[in-house]
């Protein structure tokens, strides 16, 4: 999880927190978490629905490369607010996904790939997932 972004970048009290879940625990985790850190307050202003590119893939031999934005599903509703000093964090989920499950996200809309991952029945801790398109 990000720890900072939302004293950062927070307007009038609220900003957000990335949290991330992985299969293992592993320095790399923390690398990308960085990431997602720099990439939110040096400008590139993630939110729901947004997406970036990791440059790589997620671990060695995963075909995700990218990570999408979205609600903490797996950790419930429970965690997406969080009272802070001063106002509240939103936290939300970056979840490894695959350059073709962006592109389709871009023809499609977040809604339609959310449900391709619900058809499937993805489990979004694997890093050797199946890609859904």
């Amino acid at each position: 999880m990000t720890a900072g972004c939302w004293a950062a970048t927070e307007k009038e009290g609220h900003g957000l927190e990335f949290v991330m879940t992985a299969h293992v625990r592993d320095r790399r985790f923390v690398e990308l978490m960085a990431m997602v850190a720099h990439y939110h307050c040096g400008g590139h202003r993630l939110d729901l629905e947004h997406s970036m590119p990791i440059g790589e893939p997620w671990v060695p031999g995963s075909s995700c490369d990218h990570l999408l934005i979205s609600l903490p599903y797996l950790h419930g509703p429970d965690l997406e607010h969080c009272p802070v000093p001063g106002g509240h964090a939103r936290i939300l989920w970056a979840l490894p996904v695959t350059t073709a499950e962006i592109e389709f996200r871009r023809r499609h809309g977040h809604e339609a790939l959310e449900q391709l991952f619900d058809g499937a029945g993805i489990n979004p801790v694997d890093p050797f997932r199946a890609s859904v398109v």
